[in-house]
Parts: structure tokens; sequence; C-alpha cells
């Protein structure tokens, strides 16, 4: 209804309706005059009151916007119109009765009356087809967020899934196996246990859209482990987490992403020894590391920070912040309540 061409149909044939009523109800009510006069007066009056509403939509939409707080919106926007609509349709018939054509004493004030129920009546009607029509509106386009967001929260989790579960990750970590079995084969039943928790976490998590940053640490706690074991003295963790804030959430494994991106393009040896910490700021998990890119290093797609931005999106207008300077690179993710 608010596209210019077919808005101002309507506006004619709902004025030339309202004229057409007034005079089946109130016969003999007014003087006789023009017709065509009636049907433009009705129509003037029906543009006045109808442009004014959608104007006053407007504002309401700024000001009490419906995916915030409909019930308010309603309370709101609705006497706001009546009340517009009914002063505009008695100034408007006031003058009508001054200035163009002055109706019967007898019958002055309940023609008035009329005028301004049935205005008001076709007001309401009107509001209520534009409110219906936005609440379509907005339903359509939150489907569509939905289906858009379970798209890419499955693509997420395939791709997390490949990340973990691709044969370099099982080649690296059965050829540590293989290797402490033979020397230390305590340390080697402690490895198979983790790797198992870290399996078993993916499993359990890959369909939850948000967990507990404690049960992220847990996880990460085995990640680590069996990093540490391949890595040796070469890769160190500093984790600083308070424990008052592990019940906050965060999307599963955006804290894993963020550890593999900087052991994926980051030097670690003897003589370049990589340090993650991972710590609490300003209420958003910091994962940072010393700067030491590899000089064969390939050009980062960057799907892994994309991948959790994207995801960050559905349930907060917080932003992930990436740090980089010449010595360290960081990044900082929010953690949801």
């Amino acid at each position: 209804m608010r596209k210019k061409n077919i808005r101002f149909v309507y506006m004619i044939v709902v004025g030339i309706i309202i004229s057409k009523l007034l005079d089946t109800i109130m016969v003999g009510a007014h003087q006789e005059h023009n017709r065509f006069f009636d049907f433009f007066i009705s129509i003037a009056i029906t543009i006045l009151v109808w442009e004014g509403n959608l104007r006053i939509d407007t504002l309401m939409n700024r000001k009490f916007p419906w995916e915030k707080n409909p019930g308010k919106r309603i309370l709101v926007h609705l006497p706001t119109s009546v009340f517009f609509s009914a002063l505009v349709i008695h100034l408007s018939m006031m003058a009508f009765d001054k200035f163009v054509c002055t109706l019967p004493a007898q019958t002055k004030d309940s023609f008035m009356i009329t005028a301004i129920i049935l205005g008001v009546l076709i007001s309401i009607i009107i509001l209520a087809i534009e409110i219906g029509s936005q609440f379509f509106n907005n339903w359509k386009r939150s489907l569509v967020e939905i289906e858009k967001y379970k798209s890419e929260s499955l693509q997420s989790q395939l791709q997390n899934l490949k990340n973990q579960l691709n044969p370099h990750f099982l080649f690296n970590n059965l050829s540590v196996l293989s290797s402490l079995v033979y020397i230390d084969q305590d340390k080697a039943v402690d490895f198979i246990n983790q790797l198992s928790k870290v399996y078993r976490y993916l499993l359990d998590n890959r369909n939850n859209e948000l967990v507990s940053l404690e049960r992220e640490l847990t996880f990460i706690n085995s990640y680590t482990y069996l990093l540490q074991i391949r890595f040796d003295k070469n890769i160190r963790f500093d984790i600083n987490v308070p424990t008052e804030k592990t019940h906050l959430m965060l999307p599963p494994l955006s804290l894993q992403m963020l550890v593999e991106n900087a052991i994926k393009h980051n030097e670690i040896s003897n003589e370049l020894p990589l340090t993650i910490h991972i710590k609490i700021e300003d209420n958003m998990l910091l994962v940072s590391n010393n700067l030491q890119l590899r000089t064969s290093n390939e050009i980062s797609s960057k799907t892994g920070l994309q991948n959790i931005k994207d995801r960050y999106r559905f349930f907060t207008e917080q932003q992930v912040e990436v740090i980089q300077t010449e010595k360290t690179f960081a990044v900082k993710i929010p953690l949801l309540k």
C-alpha cells in the first residue's frame, strides 16, 4: 500500500466509497449540491488521513520497531493513528461546513459524528491491513534469514569437522601415537584418551549453536595436550580464564579454530617456539600468539576467521576484533550471556 501509483488509486476508491456511504446513511443530512464535488472533498480528506497515517507509521518504525517490541508498538501506534484520523476528519468537516456548504443545524452534529466514526473505522481497517502486511513481510524476511543461518551453520559445522577429521590431522596423531607406543606406553594411553575426548566433543556438539566457555576450555585442554605431545617444548599454551567467566557462551570450536590458525600460519621449531595466550579482556576472549609467519606460507583464505564472524553475527552486534602488529597476532571474540 506504500507504492505511490497503487496507493493513490486506493485513496480515490476509498474516498468515493466513503462519500457514497455518508449519502446512504445520512439521507437529507446536507443540502443538495454537485455530486462530483462531494467525491472530491471525500477523496481529499482520505488522502490527508492516509498520507498522515503513513508518516506516523514511518515515525513509529524508527521509534518502536516491530522486531524489538511489537506490543508497545501497537499500544502507541493504534491510539495515535485513531486520534490523528478523528482530528483530521473533524477539522476538515468543520472547514467544509464553514467555507463550502453549511450543514443543516438539526442534523449537523449527527452528520459530523457519523463522518468521524466512519472515517476512523475505515482508517483502522486500512491500518490493520498495513500492520498485517508489515508483519507478513517481516515474517518472510525472518524465515529467509533463518534458512540462511541454518545453511551457514551447517557449512560451518561441516568445515569444522573437515578441519579436524582430515587425513593430515589423523595421520599426524597416529604417527605420534605409534612412536609413543614404543617409547612410553603410559603416555600412549593418555594420548589415546585425550584423542577420544577431542572426537567425542566434536560429535556431541556438532548440532549445538552455542556452548559454555567451560566446555570449550575442557575440549581445548585435550586438544592442546595432543599438540604438545606432537610439538614438545616448541609450543606453549598460557590459559588464564577466571572461573566466574566460564559460564559465558560462544559458538562451539571457535577457540579451537583460532588455535589451529596460529599453528597453521606460524613457524614452530626449537629456534622459534610458538606461544599461544588465552585470556579474558573486556568481557571478550582474547587469543594471541607471537607472530613468526612461515616463509613458505600459503596465502590465507581467512575462511576460519570469516566462519567465526558469520556465526557471531546471528547472536550479537558485537564485532570479532582482529589485531595484528609486527610481533603479535590477536583475535578477540565476544562472550555471550
